[in-house]
């Protein structure tokens, strides 16, 4: 990461429903770096707020999902071509008998998916969120 750029920090959630995690796409953007990748859902925290806060308030907005945030799962550093970001991605659940259906209002799709599925790992996650997605695999392997 260069001092040169802006440092964006931003707040993701690794949401469970029993064994399997939401995966969120991104939508068409600009920058080719992001466009269309697969994320874990969350975004940038606003004055005041604590990252707990922060993150389920994004949830809120972005799936119209109420989450219970856990433990910190990791904090990842990684430089875009035009920013650089420090995520902090916390495990989450959902309450409920059934399995939660988001409603997207900013990603174009979803999928609710283990660490062990083969197509898990294969999605085209955005460059941040791949260190994540290591860490999910290597815990769900034991």
């Amino acid at each position: 990461m260069s001092s040169s750029k802006k440092t964006v920090e931003v707040v993701a959630a690794v949401i469970h429903w029993g064994e399997a995690v939401l995966c969120v796409q991104r939508g068409k953007s600009h920058r080719a770096y992001i466009s269309e990748k697969w994320e874990f859902p969350g975004g940038k925290l606003e004055a005041g707020e604590s990252q707990e806060q922060g993150l389920r308030r994004e949830i809120e907005e972005e799936l119209k999902m109420i989450v219970r945030v856990g433990d910190r799962l990791t904090t990842v550093r990684h430089g875009y071509p035009d920013f650089d970001l420090v995520m902090h991605a916390f495990l989450c659940s959902v309450e409920g008998t059934h399995r939660p259906e988001p409603t997207l209002t900013e990603h174009i799709n979803m999928r609710w998916m283990t660490p062990l599925e083969p197509d898990f790992a294969a999605l085209d996650w955005a460059a941040a969120d791949v260190p994540i997605v290591h860490q999910l695999t290597a815990r769900a392997n034991g």
